[in-house]
């Protein structure tokens, strides 16, 4: 039997309010707060409207088509309207959400983009989610409307490249990428891997160096260390988390999640 827990709403008294019928063509924003257990999984789905995901505690693995994201806790991701994905949470996750209306909002990017979460933007989020909705008409809620588009467009380009994994387009080294990122701590070798899904060695490294710009072997090493952000999430000790990560030096595992991370793995 699973262990997964079904999703708990927060029980703050700002989310029982009420919208009206009468505002719906107004709203720019939407909010959501949401609680999820470790392990629970939102299958593969997309929105009307824009999405953007912020975790004040846990971490989320984010995958779309041709990417997969670890978002650790206060990080944030925005999530265009359409565009299919799938979510996973790692530890207690605490997610506030906010959907943007593509009429009432100018964002422009195409794909999935993580961002760094500054104070004001964490205010602004937190905020917007006590008040449910932004409504146009009224002035205060305008401003923060604006303030929100200008902060999330100001720090969509910071964090996505080391949060992000991109995925090979192949069939076969698409299968390999997917049971790599499904057991990040296998160490099952590169040939193995190959001629289980049928697909030659020297094949699969050249499909995974053009199409993700890393080899293989580097690829799999940032697949470990972007789960062991998730180790961490769960309450694992850094110490765990580096032998789990492969790693046999403590200072070596530091050293590389925070050459990657830009921050070392006590802060999450």
């Amino acid at each position: 039997m699973s262990s997964v827990r079904q999703p708990s709403i927060s029980s703050s008294p700002s989310l029982f309010r009420k919208l009206t019928t009468e505002q719906e063509p107004f709203l720019a924003v939407r909010s959501l707060a949401t609680n999820y257990a470790s392990g629970y999984r939102i299958e593969s789905h997309h929105h009307k409207w824009h999405q953007f995901l912020y975790a004040t505690s846990g971490a989320m693995t984010l995958s779309t088509t041709n990417f997969s994201w670890m978002i650790p806790a206060g990080g944030a991701v925005f999530i265009p309207a359409h565009d299919p994905h799938t979510i996973r949470m790692w530890g207690i996750v605490q997610m506030r959400t906010l959907y943007f209306s593509p009429t009432l909002t100018d964002f422009q990017t195409q794909e999935c983009q993580v961002v760094d979460v500054c104070p004001l933007l964490r205010e602004l989020i937190l905020r917007t989610t006590e008040l449910i909705a932004l409504d146009t008409r009224v002035t205060r809620d305008s401003y923060m409307v604006a303030m929100l588009q200008d902060e999330i467009k100001m720090a969509i380009p910071t964090a996505t490249g080391s949060l992000g994994l991109p995925l090979p387009t192949d069939e076969h080294a698409l299968i390999v990428a997917q049971e790599v990122l499904r057991y990040p701590l296998n160490v099952t070798p590169i040939d193995e891997l190959a001629q289980r899904h049928g697909i030659a060695k020297r094949t699969l490294e050249r499909r995974f160096h053009d199409e993700t710009g890393m080899s293989f072997g580097v690829w799999r090493q940032k697949a470990r260390l972007l789960n062991s952000i998730r180790l961490l999430a769960e309450g694992k000790s850094v110490t765990d988390a580096a032998l789990d990560s492969g790693y046999t030096s403590i200072s070596a595992f530091i050293a590389a999640f925070k050459s990657t991370f830009g921050y070392t793995p006590g802060r999450v």
